[in-house]
């Protein structure tokens, strides 16, 4: 070990991540403590990580941490995790950042303070490219298209920011590339709650826990979309055809527009979502390069507008792997399995219940017999803990049928996930 360069040193106590980790493996000898203060370039302080940091008293714990900052040189890299800790100095934090700002690529930053310190303005015009804040207050946002010239990630988890502050800080950022917005606390100064969002180099946008009347995104050069556990009457994506992974997991949505974004997607991932299939059909039916569709606890709207195989067949040629569950029910199972165009390509089926019935074996029968050169079956079910004889006899059925089937098919590899 003497004869690692002192940089491999840095490397490897960057690599341990927690503060109180690198200050013990720094104290092995003089070359670690010179590694650590001259080529250290990530440094994390969490909570979560050491139990102590919660037996501490706040001055402490800012001493603590001051130490340790101000003894390296060229961080690049700064965690600041405190959940659960009380309020720190403001003085104190703005010290941290304004010590280490020119150096730093990436802040991950979830600090309480007294007050509220605008990281915005401390690391503004800086050589930031990753910046995650949590539980913070944004306010008073300048319309500076150079705020942030080099940042390419954006994430705000329980951030108080009004809609044009948000507008404004994204327009901030002429090579973002990622925005993450979760749980974000929207101040509005009219009834309507909207939010109207463009930048031309994004790619990739995740929304979570968000509520409103509105919200109208426009990135000429997004590629990924995830919107879970949103609740919106209206969400438009306006684009240019870029769009590629297109995924929505429990949202309420009155009108949803993609617009002419889709020609390109190439996956489609929707669960605990309520479907009206005509207009569902209708948004995703150009996306002839579709390679992944999954429809996962999905409700329809009207029992007369169910997804059938015919119309993935012909309108999805390139499909690999398809994922379906919803209910089942004679009228469903008929509708669903008419036509006989085969999924020539598919050769990964994921099919699920909520509650097991006797169509259920049905309906895998009647897939696999569409799926030629299938060669994985996963079946996902829901089995319950308090069992009547009835659900019993049931599943045991389903069993019994499933494995006659399967000795039909003895190339595809068979898998169960119970719940």
């Amino acid at each position: 070990m003497e004869h690692l360069p002192v940089e491999v040193i840095g490397n490897i106590l960057s690599r341990l991540g927690g503060a109180r980790d690198v200050v013990i493996a720094s104290a092995t000898c003089q070359k670690w403590r010179e590694a650590c203060r001259k080529h250290l370039h990530t440094l994390s302080f969490n909570s979560h990580d050491w139990p102590v940091y919660h037996d501490l008293a706040t001055s402490r714990l800012e001493i603590l941490i001051t130490q340790t900052i101000f003894q390296t040189t060229g961080l690049q890299g700064l965690s600041i995790l405190m959940d659960d800790v009380d309020k720190f100095s403001a003085s104190t934090v703005i010290a941290w950042l304004m010590y280490t700002r020119e150096t730093l690529r990436r802040l991950f930053y979830n600090v309480r303070t007294t007050p509220n310190v605008n990281i915005l303005e401390i690391c503004g015009r800086q050589k930031l490219e990753m910046l995650e804040l949590s539980h913070n207050s944004i306010t008073g946002v300048e319309p500076n298209f150079q705020r942030f010239p080099c940042l390419k990630s954006l994430s705000l988890s329980y951030v108080s920011i009004s809609a044009l502050d948000l507008s404004l800080l994204l327009s901030a950022c002429p090579k973002i590339e990622i925005l993450e917005l979760i749980n974000p606390e929207i101040a509005m100064s009219d009834a309507q709650v909207t939010v109207e969002l463009s930048s031309p180099t994004l790619k990739s946008v995740y929304v979570e826990a968000i509520s409103l009347d509105k919200f109208i995104l426009e990135a000429d050069s997004i590629e990924h979309l995830h919107l879970k556990d949103c609740a919106l009457e209206l969400f438009e994506l306006i684009g240019k055809r870029t769009l590629k992974h297109f995924k929505i997991d429990d949202v309420s949505v009155i009108h949803l527009d993609i617009g002419e974004t889709i020609e390109n997607l190439e996956i489609v991932d929707v669960s605990n979502f309520t479907i009206i299939w005509p207009k569902f059909y209708q948004l995703i039916s150009k996306s002839s390069k579709l390679r992944r569709l999954r429809l996962w606890d999905v409700v329809f709207d009207d029992e007369d507008g169910i997804v059938d195989l015919e119309t993935i067949a012909v309108c999805f040629p390139q499909l690999s792997h398809l994922s379906l569950s919803y209910d089942l029910s004679d009228g469903v199972l008929h509708y669903s399995l008419q036509g006989s165009s085969n999924l020539v390509n598919v050769v990964v089926l994921e099919l699920g219940w909520t509650v097991i019935s006797d169509l259920f074996s049905h309906w895998v029968e009647g897939l696999l017999k569409r799926c030629p050169h299938l060669r994985k079956l996963v079946i996902h079910g829901v089995v319950s803990e308090a069992k009547s004889q009835e659900e019993c006899q049931m599943l045991a059925n389903f069993t019994s049928s499933i494995v006659q089937l399967m000795r039909r098919y003895m190339n595809v590899d068979v898998q169960f996930v119970y719940e």
